[in-house]
């Protein structure tokens, strides 16, 4: 298992072992580099934009490292791209969008910022059988699902919320992302981003560190053998859902839930319904059938009206507000790294 033996050559320093960096200076060197301007590019959508409920998918807790809303309405997120590290600043002016980047990866955050924001989305394929469905989707006009184009940063942070509480989830992704990520490229030192780290560095996390972070061994196992064959999964996102979640499906550990939490951000895709949730069957059964114990059989019969688009009816059936009211105790976080 990785982390287990000393490597039998000299490999470079993982982001933490390095001396701490800033924005401005490589990861391990003294050496500052100039903080060049950031390229930028504005961009009309066709409709309503909302980038709140838009972008809102990406943020994995209120203190991710790699997510911020700015209390001036700008959103940063910071990524790794094909061409490197890049961070995005998002922000509304009027009927446009306005987006700056910074980093290797800043052309590429650029060329997708349409994509990113439901460009390739169609709200008008849907078409709503319930009430509850129909004032949600008027309510909401600027809803838009996102693609991101990038399936492992949306399938770790998914793996490492499969059976446990959101709260221990995003912990652990925080901690792993601050200690192994590297800072992110820009003006980014006062929100603390951080770039989530590469293939190679999630595989050379010692097992102990991910215990520290309370990932159990099953999840961190997983990850590993995603991380093995990063590039096989990064294909995904250029696939039809049936063919990407096949292929995500394909690593031990990686089930339906998994893999529709993930495509539903890389590939934007509007019918990737997430099953084997602990929550989301009861509140569709509640809001479309007064059925607050539905299970995943008959929470898909209820989207049978919307196939193709049930992605989106969980969105606004969750955007309606009309969720059951909480009559038992919460599941226990656990806390395996005290052990």
């Amino acid at each position: 298992m990785a982390g287990r033996f000393a490597p039998r050559t000299a490999r470079p320093a993982l982001p933490h072992q390095a001396a701490p960096a800033t924005w401005g200076t490589v990861a391990g060197s003294a050496t500052a580099l100039p903080a060049g301007p950031p390229l930028t590019r504005e961009w009309t959508p066709p409709g309503p934009l909302d980038l709140r409920l838009v972008l809102s998918p990406l943020r994995r807790g209120p203190a991710d490292p790699t997510f911020r809303m700015t209390a001036d309405g700008r959103f940063w997120r910071a990524t790794r791209t094909p061409e490197g590290p890049g961070t995005l600043r998002v922000v509304a002016r009027g009927d446009r969008v306005g987006a700056e980047a910074w980093g290797p990866g800043a052309e590429w955050l650029l060329a997708g910022l349409p994509a990113l924001l439901g460009a390739d989305d169609d709200p008008d394929a849907f078409t709503p059988h319930h009430r509850l469905l129909a004032a949600a989707q008027h309510r909401r006009p600027g809803l838009r699902l996102l693609r991101t184009g990038l399936v492992m940063e949306s399938l770790i942070p998914s793996v490492l919320e499969q059976k446990v509480t959101t709260d221990e989830a995003y912990r652990a992704w925080r901690l792993l992302v601050r200690r192994y990520g590297t800072p992110a490229p820009g003006p980014t030192a006062e929100l603390g981003l951080h770039v989530m780290p590469d293939a190679r560095t999630w595989a050379m996390i010692p097992s102990w560190e991910w215990h520290k972070a309370g990932v159990d061994a099953k999840r961190s196992s997983t990850i590993m053998r995603a991380v093995r064959v990063a590039r096989r999964l990064e294909e995904a996102s250029r696939m039809p859902l049936a063919e990407a979640t096949a292929r995500l499906e394909l690593i031990p550990g990686i089930g339906p839930w998994t893999s529709a939490e993930t495509l539903q951000r890389s590939n934007g895709a509007p019918d990737a319904v997430t099953v084997g949730d602990y929550h989301l069957p009861g509140i569709v059964g509640h809001a479309l059938a007064d059925n607050r114990h539905a299970d995943d059989e008959e929470m898909l019969a209820l989207l049978t009206p919307y196939k193709g688009q049930r992605h989106r009816a969980t969105r606004l059936i969750l955007l309606s507000g009309r969720t059951p009211e909480r009559r038992g105790p919460r599941m226990t976080p656990g806390n395996i790294a005290a052990l």
